[in-house]
């Protein structure tokens, strides 16, 4: 797992690497020392207590015994899964069709009450078109190199998933930055269709639509895109991987960021005009 800016499961790495280096320390032995006595390369401790690889459960054991403390092993084989399982490869997910991960996904959303979400360069996929889905699902494909491009079945099937909006029992709170109007990952067309149906949703009782606008002052930079699922998950969307976050700590500092994000934003009207304004510069 390459080091993240973002951090939740590089943290927990580090954690597990940071308690390996002091069980190393505690004992008296030197990295290559260690590294000796677990039958490999200097470099691969190194790398494990850097937090640039994360220790097999093997690893774990032999580390562990290395330094006179095996019964340590099994709580830090958890903890390492743990931290490793939070950061998915996205490759990973799609490996079986882009359309089988929006579908296994359903559940997940339709027992979700509260959809908080933020999104610094797409439209949210629950207010997306299915042309602007294509589209951006399409992009995905080509980016991980998918053998099969099945984005425009992914597409249908996000629609579809969408649809929960219109039902009772779900609220939606997305902010965008203003940005997301203007670029273009889809073609004139798509791109009016999409800007169009959020003058709708963002009409809809259960959904409240917030805009920052670019020439907003702000104290923080955009942050990296991110959904919040009532009070349980929250998911970080990266260039390599999805991070999902699960710790309560963690997920209340989201939704702190959250509310700063939402009270940058605008409107109602104002969030219409931003709307029509992107439109009207489509032609």
């Amino acid at each position: 797992m390459p080091a993240s800016p973002s951090s939740s499961a590089q943290a927990a790495r580090g954690a597990v690497a940071q308690r390996l280096r002091d069980l190393r320390k505690e004992a008296g032995l030197t990295v290559v020392e260690l590294a000796a006595a677990c039958g490999w390369h200097h470099s691969k401790t190194s790398r494990i207590e850097n937090a640039l690889t994360g220790p097999s459960a093997k690893d774990v054991r032999a580390w562990c015994a290395a330094v006179g403390q095996a019964d340590r092993a099994g709580d830090l084989i958890v903890q390492s899964l743990t931290a490793e399982s939070m950061y998915r490869q996205w490759r990973d997910q799609v490996r079986s069709g882009l359309r089988h991960l929006q579908e296994s996904r359903a559940k997940a959303f339709r027992t979700t009450e509260l959809f908080r979400i933020y999104s610094s360069s797409l439209v949210p996929g629950l207010l997306q078109t299915e042309g602007y889905a294509a589209a951006v699902l399409g992009i995905s494909a080509h980016v991980n190199g998918l053998p099969v491009d099945d984005s425009a079945e992914a597409a249908q099937a996000r629609v579809e998933r969408s649809r929960l909006i219109h039902e009772p029992g779900h609220r939606v709170v997305a902010v965008i930055e203003e940005a997301v109007l203007r670029y273009q990952v889809a073609d004139a067309d798509a791109m009016a269709a999409q800007l169009g149906y959020l003058l709708t949703a963002g009409a809809l009782p259960a959904v409240s639509l917030g805009i920052i606008p670019m020439a907003t002052r702000r104290a923080h930079w955009p942050e990296e895109t991110f959904h919040l699922y009532d009070e349980r998950l929250v998911s970080v969307e990266l260039v390599s991987a999805e991070v999902s976050v699960t710790q309560p700590g963690e997920i209340a500092q989201y939704a702190r960021a959250f509310e700063r994000l939402r009270g940058l934003a605008v409107y109602g009207a104002e969030a219409r005009r931003l709307i029509l304004r992107a439109i009207e510069q489509l032609h």
